[in-house]
């Protein structure tokens, strides 16, 4: 799977997770909207949970063409959607609603924990790299995912601290099962 990030530059770069990933040739920047490729759009604001039935089939409505952000239809045929990830690389303060106007299937990750040395323990407040792997382990690419992390001192650390759920929001058949196993977690 392709790794693309809209990339902002409103964070500081001497932490930007998304920078660091493109030094070494494990992410694609991306300075505006159109340039970004379509595809998985990781959106913490979007109204489905990410889930394996996301990869290999991102993007195509029941017509087989693909929707975008705002509900209309993606010209581009370019098509292998589901072989691109995306993900917004901001600043937390500049994370609303309005920033992920991005064309593709926008989806939210479920609960895990930060583990980068900003939010360490905190949940839901991951770097660009951490919702990045999150996302490529719920979709069957933990190698992959695991690869973005290693080049991070506290990589392994966010894999040990959230293995249970990746291992169960990975077994999950679709996105009503994800929020499921997430609301067990919210519940504790």
């Amino acid at each position: 799977m392709d790794v693309h990030v809209r990339y902002e530059g409103d964070d500081d770069p001497e932490k930007c997770t998304a920078r660091k990933l493109a030094r070494f040739d494990l992410a694609t920047l991306h300075r505006t909207d159109g340039a970004t490729p379509y595809g998985i759009v990781l959106n913490p604001h979007a109204e489905r949970a990410l889930s394996p039935a996301d990869a290999g089939n991102a993007g195509d409505d029941e017509e087989g063409g693909r929707e975008n952000a705002d509900g209309g239809n993606d010209v581009r045929g370019d098509g292998g959607d589901g072989d691109v990830l995306v993900a917004l690389d901001c600043s937390w303060e500049s994370a609303g609603e309005k920033r992920f106007s991005l064309p593709g299937e926008h989806r939210a990750l479920p609960y895990l924990v930060a583990a980068n040395p900003v939010n360490f323990g905190r949940p839901m407040r991951l770097t660009t790299v951490e919702a990045l792997s999150a996302a490529l382990v719920i979709l069957g690419e933990r190698v992959h995912g695991e690869r973005l992390l290693e080049k991070f001192t506290w990589g392994e650390t966010f894999l040990e601290l959230n293995e249970e759920p990746l291992r169960r929001y990975a077994a999950c058949e679709d996105s009503a099962a994800v929020v499921d196993v997430q609301q067990e977690y919210l519940d504790r």
